[in-house]
């Protein structure tokens, strides 16, 4: 078996040089430093400066005079009024004759070595010549992590951890199946074995774009802190001595000379992770069976299937806390809560065989809900709502050969700044945390007496500071097991100033606008403006919000809008070819102070562009400026596309072929240009998010684009074939979710760092960031719609302990200026069968990292392989429950009830649009259904993965919810099968981003009438998309029903109701996953496949 992806480039990686310009010779540590200048360096990108945009020169130097005599006179600067179209121009003020040019020493330029089945000897080879993965057959099925060392047999890749810097980053090496975007562009310079854990090298004299903006520190040059190597046979990390005054986390002391050193960067701000990095051996990599294509017919007694009862679910008895909850368990804490666990019991209904060809209907009438761990009812209480934090597996596996025998993947899906109940805030000025891992202290912590508390992550014994004795809620002295902390999984701390590498920015929104001719044409910007007026007062921010705008075609103009004009005046900058920024001071303005201006230039904008007749777009200029514009303060960037770049850097061709969508190996998945990263990477070390909105009917190279987004922790947003006139449905949806991207919260110059317990450890993650260091996520915006996931293996053994614990830290800056830490932990109980194994699987979490491994397949190898290795997926695992588990081999297709569901989950996979084969899939909307896999909280995940299906003509009370004094009905999920259509009734499609109302050509006149209005079905109009709201019951049961499936997502999703004759049956049919289609099997026809190979 195979690490999932695809393999990178060479063996072990001997004499691979330092990063930052360090000797390899003397085997230094890496170092932190501006990363992304690294990832330039070791990309064969020759780059002179800190970065591609430096912000010491974010326009020419300027002499004074010639600024004097350039900006002095009405020809360069003109009031929107007199603007006749793109014709005024800014000229550029003179270069002075010596202009400061830093530069950066990167030392040797790290080689990347052939992978080992084409070169032995792993000659290195100049960093600019690359090797995709593509090119490189791999195994078609996974090996989710690596096995523990020790006399076993070792099948799984090299690994170690080190550096990396990409959305999708895994930190392995060697014979390493690597899970990363572009194979171009990716960044596997890593040191084999155990690497060291990062330092940062002293700050230079010149800024750097990589490095956080801070005050210079008082008193010379700032001082590092180097990190001992942590191994992973050791109890503990680096033991340095503490006192009182440096406890938080943003000063430690250091055990480097005996020196006391101030931290200057977040990665030091948020502590050092506790990752193991053990040696291990790379053997052989086993080969996996093929996937055939030719499967049994249909045998004639399935359809005569009998439903499994009810008494074959088992009951959901998962209940999470919304808020405090009272603490009633010993001051013992985990040590009392361990030793109670040896009563429980299994439940045997999770491991009772399913035989999936004789239990057709298989698929809950209810929302499947995620395995209950089995823990003693005091720990499940304090536990960690399962929407905001999620492991793939209830029971973890002791040791990782238990792992690889079930061969299920171990990972972790977060939601971490989720719309929720608001978690307890805690304000005490000492925040408290280990001093050797420094995970936060929390519900699963062991208290060995009012004294001292045991960590659960690193097991080290802490003191309870003086403070920590009192408890705010209840003012007794003496009962540190009772405070918030310990007795809430999430919670969020006001972090003091040593969580500051430099006072909290202020909230600044910078909006770029498209105004082409071909954008104009679409109309779309009198619906953003529009959103933006009614909006403007519900920015979140403070009087500190600040606000800007720049527009562009084949020039780009800028809005000067500086309190006491009388009206915004633009300015034109038609150099694209090395951008500039004219009158910086006034364009990014105080909201409060110019909002009269910024509403009208709002009003006055749609109508500027009417006559424009300029067809090209330079959207990467555009960029430039807007990132030089925002690099001193950080922000949100919200840029508007409708076609293809067509001028300047970033300018991109295009690449579809329609004939082509078919072949599963021939399509562009991968950028055609790393300009896009390049520049991401700068605006992420400058806290800059871009945030990407794509209205385009034609093919726009969303694969290029959409990695400005994804390496900014910014989002995409894809409207295809947008349209004011023609497709309004459209504009009603970007109205929607503009307004909820206007005025959700945000957290700004975020970092987040996950921290299991000892044993285990994180190797890939996945979601939209930039990964600063070894295991911390930079995320300069964080939205409460991102999700995100990892992966993980079981380093060491973990027979020794009975729970294990995980933790991610969030620290950001609120738009109110607050400097916040969100903690989450969750704590699971650890098994030695591989019965508990499964019996904790949860098949929901299981499937959505597959997905995200699978999209980094598709993107590294080819979708063909991610096809394969999702089928391989279900196979493998089932394989090992069949030949492990069951007693007895029985005939059929036998499955723990646990994983009942995931032939079906997969299947689902394999018909979604990121992965399903056939030409009616168009390039960017795959490109876009990936993003969303890699972006989204797995409840929307799986909804648009697997939809829901409702009969609702015949909607009732019964059972339903009562919700702000609506009544919302409930009814029963239905298998996605046409078996389960009737001519009769009418039934709704939930698809996630989607509504499908279809309604049967026999449907009750009753429906047509009290719910959509008509007298007959001929009278249902073809291009209906809302339904009237009528003085009826049954109008008021189906309205509260789809808005309150409406209201349970950040996005809106737009209603079409169908009808036989409709040209969207073909859609709402292609929903159906459980029916053959043009070029994927039944659900049936897969299950015989999957049969077929398990009992090979």
């Amino acid at each position: 078996m195979s690490q999932p992806g695809i393999p990178a480039s060479g063996g072990a990686l001997t004499g691979l040089q330092a990063q930052n310009g360090a000797a390899s010779a003397s085997r230094s540590p890496y170092t932190n430093g501006p990363i992304q200048n690294e990832l330039m360096s070791s990309q064969g990108y020759n780059s002179q400066l800190p970065g591609s945009y430096s912000h010491l020169i974010p326009a020419k130097t300027l002499n004074p005079i010639s600024v004097q005599s350039k900006y002095g006179g009405s020809q360069t600067v003109s009031p929107l009024s007199n603007y006749q179209g793109p014709g005024q121009t800014l000229h550029r003020p003179p270069v002075a004759s010596n202009p400061v040019t830093p530069s950066l020493h990167s030392g040797p330029v790290p080689r990347m070595p052939h992978h080992a089945s084409q070169n032995p000897s792993a000659t290195p080879v100049p960093s600019g010549s690359f090797h995709p993965g593509a090119n490189v057959s791999p195994p078609l099925n996974w090996q989710y992590n690596y096995p523990p060392t020790g006399l076993q047999t070792n099948h799984g890749p090299h690994v170690s951890s080190g550096p990396a810097g990409s959305g999708n980053t895994n930190l392995t090496t060697g014979h390493q199946y690597v899970s990363s975007g572009d194979p171009s562009l990716q960044n596997n310079f890593i040191k084999s074995g155990s690497a060291p854990p990062m330092v940062n090298s002293p700050l230079p004299t010149t800024f750097q774009p990589g490095a956080p903006l801070a005050p210079p520190p008082m008193g010379g040059p700032p001082l590092v802190r180097a990190l001992t190597t942590q191994k992973s046979s050791q109890g503990a990390g680096p033991q340095p001595s503490f006192s009182s005054a440096v406890r938080q986390e943003g000063i430690t002391s250091s055990t480097n000379n005996g020196s006391m050193v101030v931290h200057n960067s977040y990665d030091e701000i948020e502590g050092g992770g506790f990752l193991a990095t053990p040696q291990l051996t790379n053997k052989n990599t086993t080969v996996s069976r093929n996937v055939g294509y030719s499967y049994p017919s249909l045998p004639p007694g399935y359809q005569n299937a009998t439903a499994p009862s009810a008494a074959g679910m088992p009951p959901s008895s998962l209940s999470f806390p919304a808020g405090p909850q009272a603490f009633t368990q010993t001051p013992l804490g985990a040590n009392y809560l361990t030793a109670s666990m040896s009563g429980l019991s299994l439940h045997p209904e999770g491991l009772r065989a399913v035989n999936l060809l004789q239990e057709r209907n298989i698929l809950p009438s209810t929302p499947v809900q995620p395995p209950a761990p089995n823990l003693h009812e005091d720990i499940q209480r304090l536990n960690c709502n399962p929407e905001l934090f999620r492991c793939t597996l209830s029971n973890i596996p002791q040791t990782q050969a238990l792992l690889n025998k079930a061969k299920l993947p171990l990972g972790l899906l977060l939601h971490p700044f989720k719309d929720s109940a608001q978690p307890p805030v805690v304000t005490s000025s000492t925040i408290v945390r280990c001093r050797w891992c420094r995970t936060y202290i929390n519900p699963f912590v062991s208290f060995l007496d009012q004294r001292r508390w045991k960590c659960n992550i690193c097991y080290q014994v802490n003191d309870v500071p003086e403070e920590f004795m009192r408890n705010p809620l209840t003012r007794i002295y003496g009962e540190p097991h009772k405070r918030p902390e310990v007795q809430n999984a999430t919670i969020e701390f006001m972090a003091p100033s040593e969580y500051m590498v430099r006072p909290p920015q202020p909230p600044v929104y910078l909006f770029v606008f498209d105004v082409s001719h071909n954008a104009v044409e679409t109309g779309y910007l009198n619906s953003v403006c529009q959103s933006l007026l009614n909006n403007l007062d519900l920015l979140p921010g403070n009087t500190r919000t600040k606000i800007g705008f720049i527009t562009f075609d084949s020039t780009i103009h800028f809005y000067s809008l500086q309190e006491g004009l009388s009206q915004p005046q633009m300015l034109i900058v038609s150099d694209i070819e090395d951008v500039f920024i004219p009158m910086p001071e006034n364009l990014l303005v105080n909201l409060n102070e110019s909002k009269e201006l910024v509403q009208d230039l709002l009003k006055t904008l749609p109508q500027m562009f009417t006559k424009t007749l300029e067809t090209q777009s330079a959207l990467g200029p555009a960029l430039q400026a807007a990132f030089k514009l925002m690099s001193a303060s950080g922000g949100r960037m919200s840029v508007f596309q409708t076609q293809l770049p067509t001028l300047g850097v970033g300018a991109l061709k295009p690449r579809e072929e329609p004939n082509h969508r078919s072949s599963a190996k021939e399509i562009h998945l991968t950028p055609s240009t790393d300009f896009y990263k390049k520049l991401a990477l700068d605006c992420s070390g400058q806290q800059v998010a871009v945030d990407l909105f794509l209205l385009s009917g034609q093919y726009s190279d969303l694969a290029s684009l959409c990695c400005i987004s994804r390496y900014s922790a910014g989002s995409v947003y894809y409207y295809p074939s947008y349209h004011h006139q023609h497709n309004p449905v459209q504009v009603q949806k970007l109205q929607k979710e503009l307004q909820r991207y206007l005025t959700r919260k945000i957290g700004f110059e975020a970092v987040m760092r996950i921290r299991s317990t000892k044993g285990l450890s994180i190797h890939t993650f996945h979601g939209n960031f930039f990964v600063r260091s070894t295991d911390l996520l930079s995320l300069p915006n964080v939205n409460p719609d991102a999700g995100y996931a990892v992966q993980m293996s079981v380093e060491e053994s973990l027979a020794d302990t009975q729970l294990v614990s995980f933790q991610s830290a969030l620290l950001y800056t609120s738009s109110k200026g607050e400097r916040r830490i969100r903690v989450h932990t969750l704590c699971l109980p650890v098994v030695s069968t591989l019965n508990e194994v499964f019996l904790g699987a949860d098949v929901q979490a299981i499937s959505g990292l597959l997905a995200n491994m699978a999209v980094d397949r598709s993107m590294t190898a080819s979708l063909s392989d991610a096809r394969d290795a999702l089928v391989n997926a279900v196979i493998d695992s089932l394989s090992a429950f069949r030949s492990s588990v069951l007693s007895s081999q029985q005939p059929g297709l036998m499955v723990p009830f646990s994983l009942r569901l995931f032939p079906l989950f997969v299947l689902a996979l394999l018909k979604q649009k990121s992965f399903r084969t056939g030409t009616n899939t168009r390039l960017d909307e795959r490109i876009f259904a990936m993003c969303q896999v890699k972006n989204q909280p797995l409840v929307y995940l799986m909804l648009t993965t697997h939809p829901s299906l409702y009969r609702v003509d015949n909607l009732s009370d019964e059972g339903a919810l009562n919700v702000n004094d609506r009544t919302v009905p409930q009814p029963p999920v239905l298998q996605l099968s046409v078996e389960k259509l009737s001519r009769d009734g009418a039934f709704l499609l939930d698809a996630g981003s989607v509504l499908m109302l279809w309604v049967g050509k026999n449907c009750g006149h009753n429906f047509l009438s009290q719910v959509l209005g008509v007298q007959s079905y001929a009278s249902i109009p073809h291009t209906m998309t809302d339904l009237p709201e009528l003085d009826t019951p049954e109008s008021a049961r189906t309205i509260a029903f789809i808005s309150w499936l409406r209201e349970q997502r950040p996005f809106f999703p737009i209603l079409y109701v169908i009808r036989d004759e409709s040209p969207m049956k073909a859609d709402f049919l292609q929903n159906m996953v459980e029916d053959r289609t043009e070029s994927a099997l039944s659900y049936y026809e897969f299950l015989l496949h999957i049969q077929q190979q398990v009992n090979k």
